[in-house]
């Protein structure tokens, strides 16, 4: 019994995912992940890259994830199991590529800049 070990990133949130055969259960930070992610959008970006490749209820899975907030987090899960399934089996990948589930999000919070209260924001101008 083999157990694959990925990563998935999404902002500043780091998912290590561990996954093995087994009835389905998906645990994040030793909890459920339905008690972890409380909203039901969530739970399904969890679960969606079982129910594209039709292999629900077929893997344990086993997370630590850290940073960032629960949307980051989620996605970053997504990501990681992606990328666990296509290590069981490559006949995944394009079905999972196409679904856009196999590319890094390489959207990050822009950088505050010196002289403003935040990234583009700039103080109130006053002519006189």
């Amino acid at each position: 019994m083999e157990i694959i070990n990925t990563l998935g990133r999404r902002k500043t949130s780091v998912a290590r995912v561990y996954m093995k055969p087994g009835k389905g259960n998906v645990t994040v930070n030793k909890r459920d992940y339905k008690v972890f992610f409380p909203v039901a959008t969530l739970q399904t970006k969890v679960q969606q890259s079982f129910a594209v490749t039709e292999t629900l209820g077929q893997y344990d899975v086993t997370v630590n994830v850290h940073g960032g907030g629960i949307n980051g987090q989620a996605e970053a899960i997504r990501l990681g199991i992606a990328r666990a399934l296509v290590k069981v089996n490559e006949e995944h990948k394009p079905l999972l590529k196409e679904h856009g589930l196999m590319t890094r999000d390489p959207r990050m919070v822009e950088r505050k800049k010196p002289g403003q209260p935040k990234a583009r924001k700039k103080f109130q101008f006053s002519k006189r």
